[in-house]
């Protein structure tokens, strides 16, 4: 697998978001820049620019049209993808780090960060699907996480959960509708905080990474641990891989954690496991530094990934990756034939 390198960004890579089709990959960094690229062939389609400050999180709505970050300018903005314009800013208090739209992307989460006296929170903004539309500054919902502060935040299937990873290492789930808490789970080691919750393609179930060096595959209704993928170094992202079963995850050590850096030592790889039988399948290497963030294309044809090396990598998946098969696929296969 050839990587397809794009250097857009002058510093570290904070998330990146394939489009539902999978022809779009948006990239946001600590440069203050979103980019957009052709996932195809890693062409730049352009840039969103009118943050004044890192940006942690995008996401692009399921019809392609709108994109919303969020900042350490303590900012949500909304965007037009297609022109670039800006088309809403919502201000916080605080930090924004993480916004997701739900399933028919009329309403956006946004998490925000806990500092000098505020409380972390979860909002939830009312979406209009229509760019020529006044958006509201109303937030339709704030849900205060009191106990510990929510790192990561999305919604579940039918828009009827917002579930959230928090810096405790636990996962909440809440009433999409009231905000009210109906279940909290210690999921990953006490103080260990969750880094990443993506999601599987119909959102029944999903997965978290965490510092702790494992990434968790849970179900959305009742939040039960499916799986563990135990890792041997922090990790920052996981995804789930659609059409084949694997979960990609993506991390490695701080510089400043590491005594000796090589990147061997550091351990900049992203790693594939077999989602059902929880075995590690293979690595990819490339990054020069911690992997941030990893996504899986849609139509599951590649992947990428983001890096405190400022690189994202777009990989095509080869012939050998869709051919692949454990024994007891390979019977069922035969079975499914027969």
């Amino acid at each position: 697998m050839r990587p397809i390198l794009l250097s857009g960004h002058e510093r570290a890579l904070t998330q990146i978001k394939f489009n539902p089709d999978g022809d779009l990959l948006f990239s946001v960094s600590k440069d203050q820049n979103i980019c957009v690229w052709f996932s195809h062939n890693g062409e730049r389609l352009g840039t969103y620019k009118g943050h004044q400050g890192a940006i942690w999180t995008v996401d692009v709505d399921h019809t392609s049209t709108f994109i919303a970050s969020g900042s350490a300018d303590n900012t949500i903005k909304l965007w037009e993808v297609k022109t670039g314009k800006c088309l809403k800013t919502w201000e916080f208090p605080t930090a924004v780090k993480r916004v997701e739209f739900n399933e028919d992307s009329t309403q956006l989460l946004g998490v925000t960060e806990k500092r000098m006296g505020h409380l972390g929170t979860i909002v939830v903004l009312n979406i209009i699907p229509d760019v020529n539309a006044e958006q509201s500054d109303e937030k339709e919902l704030t849900i205060v996480c009191d106990e510990s502060k929510a790192t990561v935040a999305g919604w579940s299937y039918l828009n009827k959960y917002i579930i959230a990873g928090h810096e405790d290492g636990s996962v909440s789930q809440y009433d999409a509708k009231t905000g009210e808490q109906l279940d909290n789970f210690p999921v990953h080691e006490l103080g260990m905080q969750v880094t990443d919750l993506q999601w599987s393609p119909d959102r029944t179930y999903f997965i978290t990474a965490s510092k702790d060096k494992t990434a968790k595959l849970i179900a959305a209704r009742d939040l039960e641990v499916l799986k563990t993928y135990p890792a041997d170094t922090p990790l920052n992202s996981a995804a789930i891989t659609p059409k084949k079963d694997y979960v990609l995850l993506g991390g490695g050590q701080a510089a400043m954690d590491v005594t000796t850096t090589s990147a061997r030592q550091g351990k900049f790889e992203a790693r594939f496991y077999h989602k059902i039988f929880e075995d590690e399948i293979g690595r990819v290497r490339g990054h020069f530094g911690p992997l941030n963030t990893v996504a899986a294309d849609p139509t599951g044809k590649s992947y990428a990934s983001g890096g405190e090396d400022g690189y994202v990598r777009i990989h095509h998946f080869d012939k050998g990756y869709f051919d692949f098969l454990y024994e007891v696929e390979r019977e069922r296969q035969n079975q499914n034939r027969l």
